[in-house]
């Protein structure tokens, strides 16, 4: 079954347009699935049947796997048959009629506007290190670009002068982000003086460069959030995405409508922006039962 993965991957590359992250997310996923298959001698499309398929979704649940990742697993799966039906593969999609696994839709966490300022108060100081890490956070929670892109963005994606940034997104679509005046201030200082410092050799491309001089990876960035927000004192347990989470309620918050913040995270789903109109619905009624006499 190996060579349909193979095909079904470079589908999801060529046809698809997929990032690399979820190509390999459901290449995991699905040499599981392939695994366990043979195990029990189905090595033709043909047949393989939906008790096989639930067989394996309730193998991964004894296994100990949360319903969210279940569910991921069983969707690449699917797509993974449904492929297999339309090139004739097979002739029939044995998970039609299996169902997803039930998932709980967390609200995502989101910092309060005081707790976004402590944070980046934290790099507030004129050394190489905090000069770059002012200019990365006040950069991300200005444009709520996910950490890949910004990690990934290159000198000439960004314009100081005008103002936005360009960003490859999932999918490989480029959109266009507006920036804020704090961080266009933060990013020219990191221009002017920081960054020729950590760009020894004078030839990266990258705009966020390690204390090396090396492009800045998501994990070391991951770290000094968790740095900063330790010594911002932030009881809540944050990552780099918790700041893009805050960017959209923020802006919600503000008056700004959906459809514009859908734009902005590079969502291809309105329904992906709208967690964050349940997040404000809930924290005005949070603030409701605070502070009303009768609350």
């Amino acid at each position: 079954m190996n060579e349909y993965l193979d095909l079904f991957l470079n589908y999801l590359l060529v046809e698809k347009g997929l990032t690399k992250n979820t190509i390999e997310a459901y290449s995991r996923d699905l040499a599981a699935y392939l695994d366990f298959l043979a195990e029990r001698g189905r090595v033709d499309p043909v047949k393989v049947t939906a008790l096989d398929v639930a067989e394996h979704v309730t193998r991964l649940k004894d296994a100990g796997l949360a319903p969210r990742s279940r569910a991921r697993a069983l969707s690449a799966i699917r797509m993974f048959h449904r492929f297999l039906q339309i090139e004739n593969y097979a002739d029939k999609n044995p998970t039609a009629i299996i169902e997803a696994p039930k998932t709980v839709n967390r609200l995502p966490e989101v910092l309060s506007g005081r707790e976004v300022e402590r944070l980046l108060a934290t790099a507030n100081g004129d050394g190489v290190q905090e000069v770059r890490d002012r200019a990365m956070l006040e950069l991300l929670y200005a444009t709520g670009v996910r950490v890949s892109e910004l990690v990934a963005l290159k000198l000439r994606d960004v314009n100081v002068a005008a103002g936005y940034l360009l960003t490859m997104g999932k999918g490989e679509k480029e959109r266009l982000v507006p920036i804020g005046e704090s961080a266009r201030k933060a990013v020219s200082e990191y221009l002017a003086v920081t960054r020729t410092i950590l760009d020894r050799k004078g030839d990266s491309e990258y705009l966020f460069l390690s204390r090396l001089g090396g492009k800045m990876s998501r994990q070391a960035f991951w770290n000094i959030i968790k740095k900063r927000s330790l010594a911002a004192g932030i009881k809540k347990n944050i990552s780099p995405h918790t700041l893009r989470h805050s960017f959209a309620t923020h802006l919600l918050e503000n008056g700004a409508d959906l459809r514009s913040v859908q734009i902005m995270l590079g969502h291809a789903d309105l329904s992906s922006t709208q967690i964050y109109t349940h997040v404000t619905r809930e924290r005005l009624k949070r603030l409701h039962e605070q502070f009303h006499p009768r609350g």
